[in-house]
């Protein structure tokens, strides 16, 4: 018997195509590769777009100064590092309407906003003002402590003395000491974290019979 060849006809060679096509779409990798699609680029295009599709997150806790050993208060516009756990004009709201990590803080008692000026200087300015001063970035570094820099001076941070005066942003380094804090909620509003963790067991679903009667 005698072998006939095989010849791929024009339907199979065009459906073979679209079978590469379609896997090549599929791959993320591949498209990445072909379209020279820079992901980052979008990401960090995306982090500075507003998020005007989900609800602003607030969040309401302390900022205790590592060099000052106090919290950050917001006394209307004037700013320091001097509060005591639990100082009312140390309890800060933070707003976070961005994908990335941009927030605005505002002191809850006086309704101010932290805000750095042109000149670096550390200020307070009223809940109205959307200045882009009054944006941050929040960090968080190596050593576990946070770090705020300015959305608008890259490379100033929020940062204070010993005694818990403002250091101006040009005058501040990420590894200095002066610019580390740590979050701390508020007094009473500590979560339990001695209330062991609860877990609901699935049992197996069980077939209810309808209950027919004598007719």
């Amino acid at each position: 018997m005698h072998r006939i060849a095989f010849q791929p006809t024009h339907l199979v060679l065009n459906f073979i195509k679209c079978i590469q096509m379609l896997l090549v779409m599929c791959n993320p990798l591949q498209v990445l590769g072909v379209d020279g699609v820079n992901f980052s680029v979008h990401v960090e295009n995306q982090t500075q777009v507003r998020d005007t599709m989900s609800r602003r997150h607030h969040r309401v806790y302390q900022l205790y100064s590592r060099t000052s050993g106090k919290h950050v208060q917001v006394l209307g516009r004037r700013i320091s590092a001097r509060g005591e756990d639990g100082d009312k004009y140390a309890q800060l709201v933070v707003e976070a309407d961005t994908f990335g990590s941009q927030v605005r803080i505002r002191g809850k008692e006086t309704n101010f906003y932290l805000c750095m000026n042109r000149r670096g200087k550390l200020v307070g300015k009223k809940a109205s003002n959307r200045s882009a001063d009054c944006v941050f970035v929040e960090m968080v570094l190596e050593n576990h402590y946070t770090a705020l820099m300015s959305a608008r001076y890259a490379g100033w941070y929020v940062g204070f003395t010993k005694r818990g005066r403002p250091r101006r942003g040009p005058h501040t380094l990420p590894n200095q000491q002066d610019v580390h804090f740590m979050k701390r909620f508020p007094p009473g509003e500590q979560p339990d974290l001695t209330t062991p963790f609860r877990f609901t067991t699935v049992s197996k679903r069980v077939k209810r019979v309808r209950a027919t009667g004598t007719r």
